[in-house]
């Protein structure tokens, strides 16, 4: 993050930031934040730190720096940490809230448009050849996290057993980010200095918003803060189990989402690309409340609208919901909504708590954070997990029981926009759906 480093931090800050300004400002970047996690944590620096001046350089980087350590989508995260150090609990759930909720409103429409005419040529045509587009996005996201964090062959080691343990054993994914982290850990004690993750977590910072050069009031440790938000968090969870729990019983498909995706945020180091083997495990493999082509659908779809990558997992509510009928067959969008918003919830809940809770300790701690070289152990095998997933993509893209001439081309052409053209994610995605789109004219015109 090299580029960020040329701000000028003593540029003049606001005297005051209103809330409702920051308010407007959460609600805009929730419908422009395309772009991935890199592109929305771009936007939100060149905004706030370099135009707005609404925070510095240090503390920009400090509040990022913690978010990268957490499961869950650090972008998010990131909009939450920011609206809760300038103003308070409120400013950060609002802030968070904000930034998914165009993402939300978008998934849930196209959601409802998806299942109720999906099987129609036209909307198959831009999936077929969206879908080859997918994969070779999957495929640059390894790509490229192998160059930044691969940089010996211990890590080499750890991500190709990663994608051993996967896709030979079936290894679950839990079970892969625990001994990563154990091996990562175990590497940096014994050789300190072989595993360069935690280098970034050892800058000290001073906190500067709004032209202030102390912390904030709200921003001071206190262990009765730091009890209460976590006890808070637990008693929304378990009051929301208990709910469902009550009403569907524990086999219950929407009480089985809640339990299924409460463990999916715990697990989402590294990004949604990180998690999306374990969901696709889970929803495809062992619930069957999605076929591998509409998880397929729902990835493509998830890389099409703005907010965090992680709400691709709003869109797998969606179907679920559906394909289950919980409300019976005749209110299929109501059990659509339903799942969508309770897998919402339940993914960004873990999120908002360890912002609230962990941001006071954190800027007490002024950086001093040592977890890097078990992170880093993590990152490495999320490399080897994120190529099985494009695998888990490529099977039924290129060879649905055979060749197939045309995805294989337009994938390879997708990826090679990515990696050699620096293309944009959104222009390989539409230009690979209008080109599924031409393919099934000239089939329909033709045949």
């Amino acid at each position: 993050m090299t580029e960020l480093e040329t701000t000028d931090d003593k540029a003049v800050a606001p005297e005051f930031i209103s809330f409702q300004e920051a308010c407007r400002y959460w609600f805009k970047l929730g419908w422009v934040s395309f772009g991935g996690p890199a592109g929305q944590i771009a936007m939100m620096h060149l905004e706030l730190v370099e135009k707005r001046r609404w925070l510095t350089q240090q503390s920009f980087l400090h509040a990022l720096n913690y978010c990268m350590l957490l499961p869950g989508p650090e972008a998010q995260q990131l909009a939450t940490y920011i609206g809760w150090l300038m103003h308070g609990k409120l400013g950060g759930l609002v802030a968070g809230s904000l930034f998914v909720l165009p993402s939300f409103l978008i998934l849930l429409s196209l959601g409802w448009i998806y299942l109720s005419f999906g099987q129609l040529g036209i909307m198959s045509g831009i999936l077929y050849g969206i879908k080859p587009a997918v994969t070779a996005i999957v495929l640059a996201a390894a790509w490229r996290l192998s160059r930044k964090i691969l940089s010996n062959i211990g890590l080499w080691g750890m991500a190709i057993a990663a994608f051993l343990a996967i896709f030979v054993w079936h290894t679950p994914f839990p079970l892969i980010v625990l001994s990563a982290a154990l091996l990562g850990a175990g590497a940096g004690h014994f050789y300190p200095g072989k595993l360069n993750g935690g280098a970034t977590h050892q800058q000290k910072v001073l906190p500067i918003i709004t032209g202030q050069r102390q912390v904030p009031a709200h921003a001071i440790f206190r262990w009765r803060s730091f009890l209460g938000t976590i006890a808070v968090g637990l008693a929304l969870w378990l009051a929301s189990m208990a709910g469902l729990y009550g009403l569907y019983g524990w086999d219950g498909a929407l009480t089985q989402m809640a339990w299924f995706f409460t463990k999916a945020a715990l697990l989402t180091f590294g990004g949604a690309y990180a998690v999306l083997p374990y969901v696709y495990q889970g929803v495809v493999e062992h619930y069957q409340w999605l076929t591998a082509n509409q998880m397929m659908d729902a990835l493509a779809l998830g890389e099409t609208t703005p907010g965090p990558l992680v709400m691709v997992l709003t869109f797998v509510g969606c179907v679920a919901g559906w394909s289950q009928a919980v409300f019976g067959p005749e209110h299929l969008f109501l059990a659509s909504a339903a799942a969508a918003i309770l897998v919402t919830y339940f993914t960004f809940l873990p999120s908002f708590v360890f912002i609230l809770a962990g941001g006071p300790l954190v800027e007490s701690s002024q950086g001093n954070l040592k977890f890097g070289a078990a992170l880093t152990g993590i990152s490495a095998a999320v490399c080897g997990v994120i190529v099985n997933l494009a695998v888990f993509f490529a099977v039924p893209v290129f060879w649905p029981g055979h060749i197939d001439v045309f995805a294989l081309t337009l994938g390879a052409g997708a990826l090679l926009a990515l990696i050699r053209f620096q293309a944009g994610v959104i222009k390989v995605i539409l230009g690979c759906g209008l080109a599924g789109l031409g393919h099934w004219i000239a089939g329909a015109w033709l045949f």
